[in-house]
């Protein structure tokens, strides 16, 4: 199966008209960065509507478009360009954030991007009420139907924090996964998931760090196993890089990632670069 991987960043990029392409807007560094440092094989083309890689190695990078209707089997990558979500990126990257700080601007960053994730995706009930002034017609995000939300311990909680005071109604079932430090493969220690999630359940999977893949792949076979589809799944992170990218993309098609900001490398532990450290340690000080 052919995997395919869309890369989304600033509404407003301007583009020359022709091959080669250039990334001018300084808020879609991330993924020009991405593209030129770790995809150096692969062919610009332009394109008017959206701009992407696909696993098939063709780039297409062009505005993006909110109402652009993207179809067939592939993975969407969300970079939103607001503002408030490069500031709290930037506090979470100094390595001179206190704790407090740095959890908090975790918790911040998590609320945008769950806002973001949650954009024309949540069910929804309509009717007519009386306000103070008459009829109204109101549309309500439907209760019976909550959002699941599962935080990847540690850091998983402070990306989260905000989901049930943006979300109607939501539903969290914790899941803690380590990873060895030397073979960087992860260990299941936490799962608190259902044993059946309900047909068409919304599932929102939190982990600050896409790394190497490993945690994030593992955590998104156990919510599938237990009856979710890939399109049903969407994925907020703070940061992620290429070799997470590219595992989701091989085995998820029509999976959504969301993400604060794309770095382009992965070091020897399994860091990324230049990434933002431990977020668990950074997070809760330890």
């Amino acid at each position: 199966m052919a995997c395919h991987l869309f890369i989304y960043t600033h509404p407003h990029l301007r583009l020359p008209p022709d091959p080669p392409l250039t990334l001018q807007s300084s808020s879609s560094s991330s993924a020009a960065s991405y593209c030129r440092q770790n995809l150096p094989t692969l062919n610009f083309h332009y394109k008017k509507g959206f701009n992407f890689y696909t696993g098939r190695k063709r780039v297409v990078c062009s505005m993006a478009t909110e109402n652009k209707v993207i179809s067939g089997d592939r993975m969407l990558v969300f970079v939103p360009p607001h503002p408030l979500i490069k500031h709290w990126v930037s506090v979470l990257r100094n390595e001179q954030t206190p704790c407090p700080v740095f959890k908090n601007a975790m918790a911040e960053l998590g609320r945008l991007l769950i806002y973001e994730a949650s954009r024309d995706w949540l069910p929804t009930i309509t009717g007519e009420i009386q306000s103070p002034m008459g009829i109204a017609s109101v549309e309500f995000v439907d209760p019976r139907e909550p959002v699941a939300i599962v935080p990847i311990l540690r850091a998983g909680l402070a990306l989260a924090e905000h989901a049930t005071s943006i979300l109607p109604a939501t539903k969290t079932y914790h899941l803690g996964v380590s990873r060895n430090e030397e073979t960087l493969q992860p260990s299941v220690y936490l799962n608190k998931l259902p044993d059946k999630f309900p047909e068409g359940s919304r599932v929102i999977v939190v982990d600050p760090m896409l790394a190497t893949g490993g945690t994030i792949v593992a955590a998104i076979d156990l919510i599938k196993e237990r009856g979710v589809d890939n399109s049903q799944i969407k994925v907020v992170c703070a940061v992620a890089a290429p070799p997470a990218l590219t595992k989701l993309s091989e085995k998820y098609p029509r999976l959504h990632v969301y993400a604060g900001i794309l770095d382009p490398t992965v070091n020897e532990k399994g860091f990324i670069i230049p990434g933002l450290g431990d977020a668990g340690d950074r997070s809760f000080d330890t």
